[in-house]
Protein backbone atom coordinates (compact mmCIF):
# COMPACT_ATOMS: atom_id res chain seq x y z
CA UNK A 1 0.00 0.00 0.00
CA UNK A 2 1.26 2.71 -0.79
CA UNK A 3 1.74 6.28 1.27
CA UNK A 4 -1.14 8.64 1.44
CA UNK A 5 -1.58 12.01 0.28
CA UNK A 6 -2.82 14.91 2.09
CA UNK A 7 -5.09 16.80 0.34
CA UNK A 8 -6.01 20.79 1.21
CA UNK A 9 -8.70 22.31 0.06
CA UNK A 10 -9.88 26.44 0.23
CA UNK A 11 -13.88 26.48 1.42
CA UNK A 12 -15.56 29.47 -0.53
CA UNK A 13 -16.29 28.57 -4.49
CA UNK A 14 -13.94 25.35 -3.78
CA UNK A 15 -15.86 23.08 -1.13
CA UNK A 16 -19.05 25.16 -1.69
CA UNK A 17 -20.62 27.20 -4.03
CA UNK A 18 -20.59 30.69 -2.13
CA UNK A 19 -18.89 33.18 -1.10
CA UNK A 20 -19.61 33.46 2.71
CA UNK A 21 -19.28 37.09 3.25
CA UNK A 22 -21.02 37.69 0.21
CA UNK A 23 -23.95 35.80 1.54
CA UNK A 24 -23.77 37.64 4.80
CA UNK A 25 -23.60 40.97 2.84
CA UNK A 26 -26.80 39.87 1.64
CA UNK A 27 -28.22 39.99 4.79
CA UNK A 28 -26.81 43.48 5.71
CA UNK A 29 -27.79 44.74 2.82
CA UNK A 30 -23.85 45.41 1.15
CA UNK A 31 -23.98 42.45 -1.25
CA UNK A 32 -23.28 44.24 -4.45
CA UNK A 33 -20.27 46.47 -2.73
CA UNK A 34 -18.84 43.02 -0.75
CA UNK A 35 -19.07 40.89 -4.32
CA UNK A 36 -17.02 43.76 -6.25
CA UNK A 37 -14.43 43.40 -3.70
CA UNK A 38 -14.24 39.92 -3.76
CA UNK A 39 -13.82 39.69 -7.46
CA UNK A 40 -11.41 42.25 -6.99
CA UNK A 41 -9.30 40.07 -4.64
CA UNK A 42 -9.48 36.90 -6.25
CA UNK A 43 -8.08 38.10 -9.29
CA UNK A 44 -5.09 38.87 -7.55
CA UNK A 45 -5.78 43.01 -7.87
CA UNK A 46 -6.02 43.99 -4.32
CA UNK A 47 -4.80 42.94 -1.25
CA UNK A 48 -6.76 40.15 0.32
CA UNK A 49 -6.47 41.29 4.09
CA UNK A 50 -7.40 44.85 3.39
CA UNK A 51 -9.98 43.57 0.91
CA UNK A 52 -11.55 41.37 3.91
CA UNK A 53 -11.49 44.11 6.63
CA UNK A 54 -13.03 46.56 3.91
CA UNK A 55 -15.84 43.66 3.60
CA UNK A 56 -16.33 42.53 6.97
CA UNK A 57 -16.62 46.53 7.90
CA UNK A 58 -19.67 46.64 5.69
CA UNK A 59 -21.44 43.59 8.55
CA UNK A 60 -20.75 45.75 11.94
CA UNK A 61 -24.46 45.59 13.40
CA UNK A 62 -25.57 42.24 11.93
CA UNK A 63 -26.90 40.05 14.54
CA UNK A 64 -25.63 36.77 14.80
CA UNK A 65 -28.39 34.95 14.24
CA UNK A 66 -27.27 35.82 10.59
CA UNK A 67 -24.60 33.89 10.61
CA UNK A 68 -26.23 30.75 11.86
CA UNK A 69 -28.81 31.64 8.92
CA UNK A 70 -25.69 31.79 6.47
CA UNK A 71 -24.89 28.30 7.59
CA UNK A 72 -28.15 26.71 6.55
CA UNK A 73 -27.35 28.47 3.21
CA UNK A 74 -24.25 27.24 2.46
CA UNK A 75 -24.30 24.23 -0.50
CA UNK A 76 -21.16 22.18 -1.17
CA UNK A 77 -19.69 21.50 -4.58
CA UNK A 78 -21.02 19.24 -6.77
CA UNK A 79 -18.56 16.12 -6.38
CA UNK A 80 -16.83 17.67 -3.27
CA UNK A 81 -18.55 15.02 -0.48
CA UNK A 82 -17.53 12.83 -3.32
CA UNK A 83 -13.95 13.64 -3.08
CA UNK A 84 -14.10 13.68 0.54
CA UNK A 85 -14.68 10.26 0.97
CA UNK A 86 -12.53 8.99 -1.53
CA UNK A 87 -9.76 10.37 0.18
CA UNK A 88 -11.09 9.38 3.31
CA UNK A 89 -11.73 5.44 2.05
CA UNK A 90 -7.90 5.81 0.84
CA UNK A 91 -6.60 7.10 4.70
CA UNK A 92 -6.11 10.64 3.18
CA UNK A 93 -5.90 13.55 5.51
CA UNK A 94 -8.23 15.77 4.42
CA UNK A 95 -7.51 19.68 5.72
CA UNK A 96 -9.60 22.77 5.29
CA UNK A 97 -8.31 26.29 4.62
CA UNK A 98 -9.88 29.29 4.12
CA UNK A 99 -9.91 33.02 4.14
CA UNK A 100 -13.81 32.51 5.03
CA UNK A 101 -15.26 32.03 8.53
CA UNK A 102 -14.73 29.79 11.14
CA UNK A 103 -18.28 29.92 12.17
CA UNK A 104 -18.82 28.62 9.32
CA UNK A 105 -16.03 26.20 8.47
CA UNK A 106 -15.96 24.28 11.70
CA UNK A 107 -19.50 22.64 11.42
CA UNK A 108 -18.95 22.39 7.35
CA UNK A 109 -15.73 20.28 8.22
CA UNK A 110 -17.35 18.07 11.45
CA UNK A 111 -20.16 17.11 8.79
CA UNK A 112 -17.64 16.10 6.63
CA UNK A 113 -15.39 14.53 9.51
CA UNK A 114 -12.40 16.52 9.13
CA UNK A 115 -10.67 17.70 11.40
CA UNK A 116 -7.87 20.04 10.13
CA UNK A 117 -9.57 23.44 9.94
CA UNK A 118 -8.71 26.93 10.05
CA UNK A 119 -10.64 30.38 8.99
CA UNK A 120 -10.93 33.37 10.11
CA UNK A 121 -13.45 34.47 13.18
CA UNK A 122 -15.49 36.97 12.99
CA UNK A 123 -15.95 39.26 16.20
CA UNK A 124 -19.01 39.82 18.26
CA UNK A 125 -19.73 41.59 20.36
CA UNK A 126 -23.60 41.69 22.57
CA UNK A 127 -24.97 39.41 20.02
CA UNK A 128 -23.92 41.23 16.96
CA UNK A 129 -21.31 41.32 14.82
CA UNK A 130 -18.27 44.45 15.26
CA UNK A 131 -17.28 44.68 11.81
CA UNK A 132 -14.01 43.58 12.21
CA UNK A 133 -12.19 40.03 12.30
CA UNK A 134 -10.95 38.50 15.19
CA UNK A 135 -7.59 37.57 15.51
CA UNK A 136 -4.36 37.61 12.55
CA UNK A 137 -6.40 37.32 8.60
CA UNK A 138 -5.98 33.87 7.05
CA UNK A 139 -3.96 35.36 4.01
CA UNK A 140 -1.70 33.68 1.28
CA UNK A 141 0.94 33.60 3.67
CA UNK A 142 -1.30 32.23 6.76
CA UNK A 143 -2.77 29.71 4.16
CA UNK A 144 0.34 28.15 2.59
CA UNK A 145 1.28 27.91 6.51
CA UNK A 146 -1.55 25.89 7.45
CA UNK A 147 -0.19 23.29 4.48
CA UNK A 148 2.79 23.19 6.03
CA UNK A 149 1.12 22.59 9.62
CA UNK A 150 -1.10 19.87 8.54
CA UNK A 151 1.64 18.20 7.07
CA UNK A 152 3.76 17.80 9.85
CA UNK A 153 0.57 17.07 12.15
CA UNK A 154 -0.02 14.34 9.88
CA UNK A 155 3.52 12.90 8.66
CA UNK A 156 2.56 13.56 5.26
CA UNK A 157 5.72 14.69 3.45
CA UNK A 158 5.32 18.14 1.43
CA UNK A 159 5.76 16.10 -2.03
CA UNK A 160 2.94 14.41 -1.13
CA UNK A 161 0.49 17.30 -0.66
CA UNK A 162 -2.33 18.56 -2.83
CA UNK A 163 -3.75 22.07 -2.80
CA UNK A 164 -6.78 23.27 -4.66
CA UNK A 165 -8.35 26.21 -4.40
CA UNK A 166 -9.98 28.82 -7.13
CA UNK A 167 -8.43 32.33 -6.03
CA UNK A 168 -5.51 34.46 -5.57
CA UNK A 169 -5.23 33.98 -1.95
CA UNK A 170 -4.31 30.33 -2.65
CA UNK A 171 -1.45 31.08 -4.96
CA UNK A 172 1.32 30.93 -1.69
CA UNK A 173 -0.33 27.49 -0.50
CA UNK A 174 -0.48 26.08 -3.99
CA UNK A 175 3.14 26.78 -4.80
CA UNK A 176 4.42 25.19 -1.43
CA UNK A 177 1.64 22.27 -2.24
CA UNK A 178 3.51 18.62 -3.84
CA UNK A 179 0.66 19.27 -6.45
CA UNK A 180 -2.16 21.92 -7.16
CA UNK A 181 -5.16 21.87 -8.90
CA UNK A 182 -6.99 25.34 -9.60
CA UNK A 183 -11.00 24.64 -9.42
CA UNK A 184 -13.15 27.24 -11.54
CA UNK A 185 -10.23 29.51 -11.05
CA UNK A 186 -9.18 33.09 -11.97
CA UNK A 187 -7.18 32.90 -14.78
CA UNK A 188 -4.25 33.71 -12.81
CA UNK A 189 -4.42 30.74 -10.63
CA UNK A 190 -5.09 28.10 -12.97
CA UNK A 191 -1.97 29.64 -14.70
CA UNK A 192 0.32 28.66 -11.58
CA UNK A 193 -1.34 25.51 -11.37
CA UNK A 194 -0.38 21.83 -11.76
CA UNK A 195 -3.71 21.18 -13.26
CA UNK A 196 -6.90 22.71 -13.84
CA UNK A 197 -10.86 21.44 -13.05
CA UNK A 198 -14.06 22.60 -13.94
CA UNK A 199 -17.79 22.06 -12.68
CA UNK A 200 -17.39 19.22 -10.39
CA UNK A 201 -14.64 18.97 -7.69
CA UNK A 202 -14.46 14.90 -7.69
CA UNK A 203 -13.00 15.67 -11.07
CA UNK A 204 -9.60 16.17 -9.57
CA UNK A 205 -10.00 11.98 -8.98
CA UNK A 206 -8.64 11.76 -12.51
CA UNK A 207 -5.27 13.94 -11.97
CA UNK A 208 -1.95 11.92 -11.58
CA UNK A 209 -1.78 12.06 -7.98
CA UNK A 210 -4.97 10.11 -7.27
CA UNK A 211 -3.98 8.13 -9.94
CA UNK A 212 -0.62 6.55 -9.39
CA UNK A 213 -1.62 5.22 -5.35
Amino acid sequence: MTAPRLVVMDVDSTLITAEVVELLAAHAGSQARVAAITERAMRGEIDFAASLHERVATLAGLPVSAVEAVRDEVRLTPGARELVAEAQRRGWPVGLVSGGFIEIVAPLAESLGITLARANALEVADGHLTGRVAGPVVDRAAKAEALRDYARRTGVPMERTVAIGDGANDLDMMAAAGFSVAFDAKPVVAAAADAAVRGRLDAVLALPPFLED
